[in-house]
């Protein structure tokens, strides 16, 4: 073998066991899933072979699976939106604490990950319920007569999602903001700048990549859960993966549960496409690898 091709083709090899996951892992399965959404469900949960956009049609002409995506969208856009506003702070608070054991508070943020995710959102029911904590307690004090209703409901759900997601967050600023260049902010207040005007001109700038990243983790993740609607929320809470969810386990409709998997998978590939073109996804990689 010739040093040119020997050289053209040690670049493939190197990237040879990640292609074969990403093949075998990804692309493998979203092929058959998208396969198995051409063929039919019958009353047993058995698909028939048979070849046929019924499922698509349905699909896409029917305006209520429209108008659960249009929620799903924008309950998770809220719960986003009110992540970045909790988890900025405590990231900065983090990153300029000048406590010894900063490390601690690290491990503390990520305690949430060693318990499972669903004993995480049932655990709102026995604080947030008829008989949980916060009724008993405003009861108790003659503040409310009666329990209140605080479940089963979307602000449950963005509750729930911002539990869940906000670690995510924290965790994407902070990196960015522990990479941020003291000295430049230490320029600016030199040259008379006030404090205020330095976070806004100087670090509120320079750590928006971490604050892209978290954003776009905690959507894509928001966006394709299924556990906090099912648990926290009612039937006018649905989200789309817990459609796709009942479709398949409930109702046994295998060809049309792949096709909502399949449209779900390619609206949040195209948001990720459309946020990589206007915000520049290159970048943030840069910012979270420095």
């Amino acid at each position: 073998m010739s040093p040119a091709v020997r050289n053209t083709c040690k670049p493939w090899l190197l990237l040879s066991p990640t292609l074969g996951a990403y093949l075998f892992l990804l692309v493998i399965p979203t092929a058959f899933v998208l396969v198995y959404s051409l063929w039919l469900g019958s009353a047993t949960g058995m698909a028939t072979r048979d070849w046929t956009l019924q499922n698509w049609n349905s699909l896409l002409g029917d305006p209520f699976y429209w108008a659960i995506l249009w929620q799903t969208l924008r309950i998770a856009l809220q719960a986003t939106i009110v992540c970045a506003l909790l988890g900025y702070p405590v990231a900065y608070f983090l990153v300029r604490s000048r406590i010894r054991n900063k490390s601690l508070l690290i491990l503390m943020l990520l305690l949430p990950f060693w318990i499972s995710y669903i004993i995480r959102t049932l655990s709102w029911i026995n604080i947030l319920g008829a008989q949980g904590v916060l009724n008993s307690v405003l009861m108790g004090l003659g503040v409310i007569d009666a329990p209140l209703q605080m479940l089963y409901n979307e602000a449950a759900v963005i509750l729930g999602l911002v539990h869940y997601l906000l670690p995510f967050m924290i965790l994407n600023i902070y990196v960015v903001l522990e990479g941020v260049d003291r000295n430049v902010e230490d320029s600016a207040a030199s040259l008379g700048a006030r404090p205020w005007r330095v976070f806004v001109e100087v670090t509120l700038p320079l750590s928006l990549p971490g604050l892209a990243a978290g954003a776009l983790l905690c959507f894509v993740l928001g966006a394709g859960t299924y556990v906090t609607p099912m648990i926290l929320g009612g039937p006018q809470n649905a989200m789309f993966a817990q459609l796709i969810y009942d479709t398949i386990i409930v109702q046994l409709d295998w060809p049309m549960g792949a096709a909502l998997s399949i449209l779900l998978l390619v609206l949040l590939t195209a948001i990720v496409a459309i946020y990589n073109r206007y915000v520049g996804l290159g970048q943030v990689y840069k910012s979270l690898a420095a």
